[in-house]
């Protein structure tokens, strides 16, 4: 009898270990269970189809439960949900939804790709219809339903993170009134507060309300009452308060949740349990500033992670090395950036920095289009070398960012950042890219010793 491989979980962190595992062992069973409709989307793309820059729901889709049986032979399983695993018998207890029946599947190795749960805080009115998440494409496609059906005119974006901006600059382009509240002081909790203060800023230029510094303390059908005593109007309510991994069926089977609170794996993304594998937005990384165990949900990671997985599943040999936590959005024509860490979560990892923080322009200043930037970067005393970088510009800024994470990557201090080659024609840059400016700046903090 053939060994069998059961993933749970139809999306990145599940099915890009299955593929992979699959390209190394012929032979191997696979079967897959998915709760839900649809395996192998961009989750990340749902803010685009509710905007209409991506014209159709199955557009995000990558492979379709279809394609992998034919394809990759994957006995795919849609509505059929994991309840409990069973790690001494090497067994998962399934419900297949469709014929209400729950049955108990074998396996020889079990790959863990039970993704993350968006952030449902217990307020009065959050269950109410026209209250939506937007973590599968299932909810990407009953929010766009809803937007279609209503021709909804005021939205209320509960919190103010990537998935807050982008949801908000899909309702702008709608043509709605769109109100942004978020609980601290500032969007975008990951950037410092000066670089957060210039998005809330951006964001009230491109017609979005703001409201920091509020708490949602009631939705009802037509409002969102806040704990100042606001009432805002909204046909339509989208919770952005981010995500936790969902680690519960993991930890009742007794696997290890790590430090972060997802599912601990080791670098070759095992878990504590024996034959057992999880990646993606449900396990942990590693963070190569910090030196700490994160959980920093993003398809990068879990793509990267599931074909390590996918890759010692099939009986070959991989590492994951780590996370730098990069990561980019955009509100219409402000773009956002970050790598590294901040300026709180260097000092909580127990550096002492300096800051550089420069404005350029994204092209040569004579040149038709050329944008403003902000680029702030973070380097530790004495030594220079790079902690972590933050942008926010228009057109042609945020991939800017990839420079500094892979500078961060490679442990370089700001003086060899300032030697980099980098490319330069007055159409994409300035003699001195804003980058290489800011980490020319920071230099010349280091040199000082101050």
């Amino acid at each position: 009898m053939a060994e069998r491989l059961v993933v749970i979980g139809g999306d990145a962190g599940g099915m890009a270990a299955a593929t992979q595992a699959r390209r190394l062992r012929a032979d191997l069973d696979i079967v897959a269970l998915e709760r839900g409709t649809r395996t192998s989307y961009s989750a990340c793309g749902i803010p685009f189809l509710v905007g209409g820059e991506v014209n159709r729901v199955d557009d995000l889709v990558a492979r379709t439960p279809q394609q992998l049986r034919e394809q990759h032979r994957i006995d795919v399983r849609l509505r059929h949900e994991a309840m409990a695993i069973d790690v001494e018998r090497g067994e998962v207890e399934v419900r297949d939804h469709d014929h209400g029946r729950t049955f108990r599947l074998g396996y020889d190795q079990l790959m863990l790709g039970l993704g993350a749960v968006p952030r449902r805080p217990p307020l009065d009115g959050i269950d109410l219809p026209h209250v939506h998440g937007v973590q599968t494409l299932d909810d990407g496609a009953a929010l766009l339903e809803a937007a279609e059906r209503s021709q909804t005119g005021d939205v209320a974006v509960i919190g103010g993170g990537y998935i807050g901006l982008e949801i908000a600059e899909a309702f702008v382009r709608r043509g709605c009134k769109v109100t942004v509240i978020e609980g601290s002081p500032q969007v975008m909790r990951t950037l410092d507060e000066d670089m957060g203060e210039m998005v809330s800023a951006a964001m009230r230029r491109h017609g979005v309300d703001v409201r920091c510094g509020s708490k949602v303390e009631k939705i009802t059908e037509t409002h969102v009452i806040t704990d100042a005593g606001d009432e805002i109007a909204a046909d339509l309510v989208v919770l952005g308060l981010g995500v936790v991994p969902n680690v519960d069926l993991a930890r009742d089977a007794g696997v290890d949740i790590g430090p972060s609170g997802a599912i601990a794996v080791d670098r070759r993304q095992h878990t504590s349990a024996e034959g057992v594998w999880a990646a993606g937005d449900c396990s942990e990384s590693h963070h190569l500033v910090s030196d700490r165990k994160v959980h920093i949900a993003l398809g990068t990671h879990a793509n990267k992670q599931a074909r390590v997985a996918g890759t010692n599943i099939g009986g070959g040999y991989a590492t994951f090395p780590g996370v730098v936590g990069t990561a980019a959005t955009k509100i219409c024509s402000t773009e956002v950036a970050r790598t590294g860490l901040n300026e709180e979560e260097a000092r909580d990892a127990g550096f002492d920095f300096h800051v550089a923080r420069i404005e350029s322009t994204t092209r040569a200043g004579y040149y038709p289009g050329a944008r403003p930037i902000t680029v702030k970067l973070l380097a530790e005393r004495r030594s220079g070398r790079v902690l972590g970088g933050q942008i926010v510009g228009e057109e042609g800024a945020a991939k800017r960012i990839d420079v500094i994470a892979t500078a961060l990557h490679a442990r370089m201090d700001v003086e060899q950042m300032t030697a980099l080659d980098l490319s330069y024609a007055p159409p994409f840059a300035p003699t001195w890219d804003p980058v290489l400016v800011a980490a020319r700046q920071a230099a010349g903090l280091v040199s000082k010793g101050s």
